[in-house]
């Protein structure tokens, strides 16, 4: 990174003129609230905020996103910057064409960051140079290449086997979100419910920033940006987003001109590939080296495999889109459903299900994602669709107004927990005849069934109420299977130790809280019953389990009865088997069957060491959790439940929330490991959103960088 001091005084001026425009006040578990005089000051102070509480981690962001990587630490990072330097450049050409309150979003974060290093120079590596520029933070927003099922189309061009109706073993990665309208509340105000599941890795940031007359909102700012991936809420409305995973990607395969090299045909004509070769700096010990690669690209996508007379080419959703940050502010600005839905209809934001409520008592739910339009069947992640004229390939998405979505059903609630739309809402259902057949199929997991038995039918609801449900640790997985599970080990004349435990699963009440006894014994054998179930079924859908539903339950789930099934076991005898065996297991892991969830289960975070409840939602919790595995046998929670936002649209809002992982990763900060106590005994903390709330609050306040810089 080239840093000329001489030339970096102006901008240091205008750094400490920024940090005069700007107040910070950190209220209890640190977290910030800023107030500034226009978004370039936003901007900054979010940039100086990010770095006092993460400082490498945002270095490290905006260095990948400029593709600079292999230049600090070597080769092994070059794949990373063969990939963003392409980002880059579309960020650099793009800024310009963003909206001035977006542009000085970005460009005043990149400021606040420099700001920071030039000032702290002494606690970052000596590489750091105050340097960075609105179009890395920019790039950083766009995030990298992503081309999901691509490696499974690859892996099928060379001779992989075909798996198209394999599912992966689902992960934790996902979200719960809900929205009540004002008929379901005591308040008579909408309730909107944000719970992202994502590894604590994942860099969520909790930040309230105001522009006076132009914004105020409180939400999550991931970490590298200031509008990077938003959700919350403002005087007027809130949403939340659940990843929804939809299909925007097709391969066509085009035929070769046989009398052009690297020429395609179609249309009628020969149409020429174009290639691009990139350069990337590296450090190679004391030196540096230089690495060439090239890539081809089309009129239709980037090129991705060329083989057998044929190229083939990828062409995917957004590929060329960069107003992502753009949507997000106007979304975070908004102050009615028509300005926000406008702000949805700009399609830059690609993918998510969009969950939201508002002060008018409007409760809405969108499978949002630009959905191609396809002129052929899909050919999904193994397949390539043959093309040789424009009519071949989709050219257009699926207009916004016919995506799934309800405003204001029957029942008054929506919800969304990763699974497709259209059990949304059990009063009106919508059906999957309405939609294109590049669309997910109907399917209800156990954590979506979960969260219909807390909302679905309920009385009216507190704030507070819906913070107690959210905190849910029943495993609807034991619902269905238990019972069948106890009879059969009885009726196999078992082995005593074999019917104490039976005994012991019987009495247990079905939940992973923390003091609860009979959990681990239930999932040792439910991991053991799953790994031993047949697995050639392939026309068996697994609906979210490692195996074939047939294989696993006597009644698989199906869309006739959404809520009730899967049910009972499958095979009693193998289910036996597995039940003798998790006996031994539990008592050589953990001594005893019937020890509490919360010995094995913790949250470890600095100095925090608690028990925790909590388990994966393939199991049917709503409070998820997913675990890493100790040496002594114990878990720790790493990813699932960690920022969790429950807000109520009265005037003036009011809302709960909590950041497990806390505001800092910074060991040494008092907000590094403040929340994790809080988290692991399901309670939230009030969140400071008016000016007086702020006001009383506030424990420390400042202007960012407004010191002078050492020397």
């Amino acid at each position: 990174m080239v840093f000329a001091l001489a030339a970096y005084a102006p901008a240091a001026a205008a750094q400490a003129e920024l940090a005069g425009q700007v107040e910070i006040r950190r209220t209890s578990y640190g977290v910030p609230h800023i107030r500034a005089e226009n978004f370039r000051a936003a901007g900054f102070a979010l940039g100086w905020v990010q770095m006092e509480d993460h400082g490498p981690r945002i270095v490290l962001g905006l260095l990948r996103a400029r593709g600079e990587l292999a230049l600090h630490f070597g080769a092994d990072s070059l794949d990373s910057d063969f990939a963003y330097r392409p980002v880059h450049r579309r960020a650099v050409a793009t800024l310009p064409l963003l909206e001035q309150d977006t542009r000085d979003m970005y460009e005043g974060f990149a400021a606040g960051v420099n700001r920071y290093v030039e000032l702290h120079a002494a606690d970052l590596p000596a590489w750091v140079r105050p340097a960075f520029t609105g179009a890395d933070v920019h790039a950083q927003g766009m995030g990298g290449p992503g081309t999901p099922g691509l490696g499974r189309f690859i892996e099928r061009l060379r001779g992989g086997p075909d798996r198209r109706d394999a599912q992966p073993p689902a992960g934790e990665d996902g979200s719960n979100a809900w929205a009540l309208a004002p008929s379901r509340t005591k308040s008579g105000r909408a309730i909107l419910l944000r719970n992202p599941h994502l590894a604590w890795s994942a860099g969520y940031y909790e930040a309230h920033v105001t522009v006076p007359g132009a914004m105020d909102f409180y939400g999550d700012f991931r970490l590298g940006g200031p509008i990077v991936l938003v959700g919350g809420f403002n005087p007027y409305l809130g949403w939340a987003t659940t990843n929804n995973a939809p299909d925007l990607e097709e391969v066509y395969a085009l035929d070769v001109d046989p009398a052009r090299p690297d020429h395609y045909l179609f249309d009628g004509g020969s149409v020429p590939l174009r290639r691009v070769e990139e350069t990337v700096a590296f450090r190679n010990g004391p030196g540096i080296g230089r690495e060439t690669r090239h890539t081809w690209s089309s009129p239709l996508g980037p090129v991705i495999h060329r083989g057998g007379g044929k190229v083939y080419v990828l062409r995917a959703a957004g590929e060329n889109e960069f107003r992502g940050g753009e949507q997000f502010l106007k979304m975070m600005r908004a102050r009615n459903r028509t300005e926000w839905t406008n702000a949805m209809k700009m399609r830059a934001r690609v993918t998510s299900n969009l969950t939201y409520a508002d002060r008018d008592g409007n409760i809405f739910y969108v499978w949002n994602a630009t959905l191609p339009s396809l002129p052929h069947p899909s050919g999904g992640d193994t397949a390539a669709v043959p093309a040789s004229r424009s009519s071949d390939v989709w050219t257009k998405p699926v207009p916004f107004d016919s995506l799934p979505q309800l405003l204001n059903p029957r029942g008054g609630y929506v919800r969304n927990e990763n699974d497709p739309p259209y059990l949304t809402n059990l009063f009106q259902p919508l059906r999957r005849g309405r939609y294109p057949a590049n669309m997910p199929e109907v399917e209800l997991r156990l954590r979506g069934q979960h969260s219909l038995e807390l909302i679905h039918n309920t009385g009216k609801l507190t704030l507070e109420d819906v913070v107690r449900l959210k905190h849910s640790m029943r495993m609807i997985l034991a619902d269905r299977v238990k019972d069948d599970l106890v009879k059969a080990v009885r009726a196999s004349t078992p082995a005593p130790e074999v019917a104490d435990a039976a005994a012991v699963l019987e009495r247990w009440d079905n939940t992973v809280a923390a003091e609860s006894r009979g959990g681990l014994l239930f999932e040792t054998w439910w991991r053991r019953y799953v790994s031993t179930a047949p697995q050639a079924r392939p026309s068996a859908a697994s609906v979210g389990f490692p195996a074939p539903a047939d294989a696993l339950f006597r009644r698989p789930w199906t869309a006739a009865d959404p809520i009730a099934t899967p049910h009972g076991l499958a095979d009693a005898a193998r289910a036996v088997e597995a039940f003798a065996w998790a006996v031994a297991e539990t008592k050589r892991r953990w001594g005893a069957v019937d020890v509490e969830w919360g010995r094995v289960h913790r949250v470890r975070h600095g100095s925090v060491d608690v028990p925790v409840g909590g388990c994966s939602g393939q199991l049917g919790c709503f409070r998820v959790l997913g675990f890493r595995e100790e040496a002594d046998g114990t878990r720790t929670a790493v990813t699932g439940d960690g920022w969790v936002l429950a807000v109520e649209f009265t005037d003036p809002v009011r809302a709960y929330s909590v950041l497990a992982y806390g505001q800092s990763s910074r060991p040494g900060s008092p907000h590094h490991d403040d929340q994790a106590a809080l988290f692991a005994a399901n309670r939230m903390k009030p969140v400071a959103f008016t000016e007086a709330d702020v006001e009383r609050a506030t424990i420390r306040r400042y202007r960012p960088g407004a010191e002078a810089a050492p020397r």
